[in-house]
């Protein structure tokens, strides 16, 4: 069986690790791949927003299932493209993807369908929304509509600061086409969950839960991330706040869509903002999160090429996802200055007991080194990204977070970076 992967990133790597895992003989490409993709798949030098050389290639190697990963391909119709052309994709449609690629469309959704979110208004000029910020009780929450990599969201404290966001915003152009418009909401205190499910048009089913550390910062302060690391299950949450949170939420949101005329097929991801009995929904994605996926895959027991399949054939009710009892963790090793200015191009030192990715048994305990931001060049990897290694492990405790720790003293290069708290509050004493 002849699979695409759509993707450069750690979540790609887990994604790429996990169909190597299935029973089913497969052959893997990864498009573009990064260092660690390259060890088990076939990286093609295609990058991911180029839909037409996809979907050439793909159909000139009579790929069988193609999975994209990042949130650009959907949000420029890949799966419409391929369907289009009679192949198998995992991932929603160009039109269910406006969930993701504008926060405008999330935000006029939400309220549509009567979906709990933070109170907001949408500005297109820096005028008329420093006007509106000006007059608003702070704090605020001010985003980019469109895609932004996960850095498009500021917390200002003051108008003050809010002139300067989005003076960058709309007079800077830092994210170009994506801060044409702006989102301006209240700001809601509580704890942040990120919330997976799988749908295939009529039935969905969760993915067991996470929680993401979005700062650069221990303590989780400075600037926002793609996401620092992750931790599963998350700790804060009950199976009473599961029920809740599907019931308000998901459920709401998938009969929305389906009045919308979008038959949504892919992974649904909430990231939600819990205060006290109260669920907002923060903002929608409509693809795997980063790194949430890394520290869920690795947790996968059944085989994630029936999931994708059962999704596109419209048969996930029958299609069972099990999941094992361990708590796990994610990690992620970046260059030193992400997610502002960082420097690229520094060999990657594995100590020797290492292996540079993979599945490795330490003292009982699984871990994986996932690649995200990486190259190979001649047999030696390379910094190639913001966000450069992920260190996952599973375990039954503390030792999760231990092993993980230990790992990242035992991988170097110039200016890494990580966080000491990942997963201290869940699995460290």
């Amino acid at each position: 069986m002849k699979i695409l992967v759509i993707g450069s990133g750690g979540r790609e790597n887990a994604i790429v690790s996990a169909i190597k895992k299935s029973k089913k003989n497969t052959e893997i490409f990864c498009a573009p791949g990064n260092g660690g993709t390259a060890e088990i798949a076939a990286n093609v030098p295609l990058k991911q927003d180029d839909i037409k050389g996809l979907l050439s290639f793909a159909l000139e190697n009579k790929i069988d299932l193609t999975v994209v990963g990042p949130e650009i391909p959907l949000s420029l119709g890949i799966a419409d493209e391929f369907t289009a052309a009679g192949l198998k994709i995992f991932g929603p449609d160009g039109k269910a993807s406006l969930l993701e690629s504008s926060k405008k469309f999330a935000k006029d959704f939400l309220k549509k369908y009567n979906i709990k979110t933070a109170g907001y208004e949408s500005f297109t000029d820096f005028q008329t929304a420093e006007n509106y910020a000006g007059q608003k009780i702070h704090p605020l929450v001010i985003k980019a509509s469109g895609l932004a990599a996960g850095k498009g969201v500021f917390i200002s404290e003051n108008p003050e600061e809010s002139k300067k966001i989005l003076d960058s915003i709309f007079n800077e152009k830092i994210f170009g086409k994506s801060g044409e418009t702006v989102v301006i909401e209240d700001y809601v205190e509580g704890f942040e969950l990120s919330y997976m499910i799988v749908a295939d048009g009529t039935t969905y089913k969760p993915l067991i839960t996470s929680m993401d550390y979005k700062k650069i910062g221990d303590g989780d302060i400075g600037e926002n991330t793609g996401g620092m690391g992750a931790v599963t299950p998350n700790p804060y949450v009950s199976e009473d706040l599961v029920n809740k949170i599907n019931k308000t939420v998901i459920e709401p949101a998938l009969e929305g869509l389906k009045n919308e005329g979008i038959k949504y097929k892919g992974i649904l991801y909430a990231g939600l903002m819990i205060k006290g009995d109260e669920i907002f929904v923060l903002e929608f994605n409509v693809r795997f999160g980063d790194p949430e996926t890394q520290a869920i895959l690795i947790r996968l027991e059944s085989d994630i090429i029936d999931l994708f399949l059962s999704v596109i054939n419209e048969n996930l009710k029958d299609h069972e996802l099990v999941f094992d009892d361990n708590k796990s963790i994610c990690l992620v090793l970046a260059s030193g200055g992400y997610p502002k200015d960082y420097k690229t191009g520094y060999e990657i030192f594995f100590d020797k007991e290492l292996h540079s990715s993979g599945l490795i048994s330490e003292n009982g305990a699984e871990y994986h080194i996932f690649h995200a931001g990486t190259k190979k060049i001649g047999g030696k990897y390379f910094t190639d990204g913001g966000r450069v290694l992920n260190i996952c492990a599973k375990g039954e405790g503390a030792e999760t977070a231990d092993i993980v720790y230990a790992i990242a003293e035992k991988i170097n290069f110039e200016n890494k970076y990580y966080r000491k708290d990942i997963g201290k509050i869940y699995v460290r004493p």
